[in-house]
């Protein structure tokens, strides 16, 4: 049995390395984004209505469910959260 070694976690789930770093930069922006919502001390209605969502998809979005989240929805929920995005690329090692 041959033994696998990955740099992370999405490294180990995805099949590509496309979608590791589509996964990657997912899981940043679901964590910068709970961080948000939590600092601003808000009950759950007037937080998703401040993302412009409904409660229930406030309650994914909290726990961190990322397969509910495509990249392009996180970026938009960043924004309405006041978060301002920068993209960094650099070259694969």
């Amino acid at each position: 049995m041959e033994v696998q070694t990955f740099d992370d976690v999405f490294d180990a789930l995805a099949d590509t390395p496309a979608e590791a770093a589509n996964m990657k930069a997912r899981a940043d922006l679901l964590s910068l984004l709970v961080d948000r919502v939590k600092s601003w001390g808000l009950s759950q209605e007037a937080a998703a209505a401040r993302l412009g969502i409904t409660r229930p998809r406030l309650n994914d979005l909290m726990p961190g469910k990322l397969g509910k989240f495509s990249l392009d929805a996180l970026v938009n929920l960043a924004t309405a959260a006041g978060l301002v995005l920068e993209i960094r690329v650099t070259t694969a090692a």
